[in-house]
């Protein structure tokens, strides 16, 4: 029996208008702790107030600097970690209401960055697939092993025996790819799936990546920080700044046109193709702020050259700057803001 076959995945019940996974409000704040009896001395805010949708059949692109909450935000979505504040919402069914952590975890799954500490090295190939369909008392797993195996460019008869450290960098994360799709999920998350591989490599999967969501239906969350491999497999693309979204945008539309500084500077500093294209100066100067005592208003304004007094003493929200969907926090696109520059930045 094929992969294809074995593949049970959960029904859809809202229909194709209803997202398949909407965050409302989500907040994880880590405690650290010191002295003699560890009480908590501060707070890393690392996912404050984070709200977005992936639709069904899509892939959302999640970028961003290292410590922005990306991560947290994925490890959050698929309950790997327990949130301090918000809903996490599938197809219709909030996470802790109607749905169970158990359900929320048949129906999501994850693929890791690093591709070796991910797999039990105790474990054989073919037994690492089969572990999570057993668990969820799926059919016939071994059978969904070998299936998803061979699925994923790994002959069951050369590679199932074998156990993690005797396999490449890329075979492992074609194993870590057939264990998610085991489970007959619905959403997969990637975070950093091919950040570790090496190009050629790293084609391949993406193009394995794109052929499993058109067999499988899938659903992506794509988390990365080369923003050329975002754009080749993502339809939308979301973008945190210290624990908080600051744009939201379809992926042609924010390429042609980037709304808040913060992406524009992502953007800037994309090596170019072009050896007469110079980077005479950086395109963003100083470190993200300490996430244990962000600063007032908007956060990036300590860093954001079209910087006002406004922006240091209140937050912007997201709001729609566009027909095609195209969301953006920045003061700059509220003419009721009062900022001096309001409008008048393309």
């Amino acid at each position: 029996m094929s992969a294809t076959e074995l593949y049970d995945r959960l029904p859809d019940r809202g229909g194709p208008g209803q997202p398949l996974l909407t965050v409302r409000g989500l907040r994880k704040y880590f405690p650290i702790r010191g002295g003699i009896l560890g009480r908590t001395r501060a707070m890393v805010q690392a996912v404050d107030g984070v709200s977005f949708e992936v639709r069904k059949g899509e892939t959302l692109g999640i970028v961003g600097e290292s410590g922005c909450g990306k991560s947290t935000t994925a490890r959050l979505a698929v309950g790997l970690i327990e949130r301090d504040e918000g809903d996490i919402i599938f197809d219709g069914d909030a996470l802790g209401d109607t749905l169970s952590l158990r359900e929320l975890r048949r129906g999501i799954q994850m693929v890791f960055q690093d591709s070796y500490a991910s797999l039990n090295p105790r474990l054989t190939i073919e037994e690492s697939v089969a572990f999570g369909a057993r668990v969820q008392g799926l059919s016939d797993p071994m059978g969904r092993a070998h299936g998803l195996l061979a699925r994923v460019g790994l002959d069951p008869a050369r590679f199932a025996q074998r156990y993690p450290h005797e396999l490449s960098g890329g075979q492992r994360q074609r194993v870590n790819i057939a264990r998610a799709l085991a489970m007959s999920p619905r959403l997969v998350v990637l975070d950093e799936a091919v950040s570790a591989l090496d190009k050629s490599v790293e084609a391949q999967v993406l193009n394995l990546l794109s052929d499993l969501r058109a067999e499988f239906g899938l659903t992506y969350i794509f988390i990365s920080h080369d923003l050329n491999v975002v754009r080749y497999i993502s339809d939308r693309v979301l973008v945190m700044y210290l624990g908080e979204v600051v744009e939201v945008a379809p992926v042609d539309a924010i390429w042609a046109r980037q709304a808040h500084p913060y992406t524009r500077s992502l953007f800037s500093a994309m090596p170019s193709m072009d050896p007469d294209n110079r980077t005479e100066e950086p395109p963003l100067t100083g470190d993200p702020p300490n996430p244990i005592d962000p600063p007032e208003g908007c956060r990036f304004h300590t860093r954001c050259p079209f910087a006002a007094t406004l922006c240091g003493r209140k937050v912007p929200k997201l709001r729609k700057i566009g027909a095609d969907g195209h969301l953006a926090a920045c003061h700059l696109h509220d003419p009721a803001s009062g900022h001096p520059k309001a409008g008048k930045i393309a």
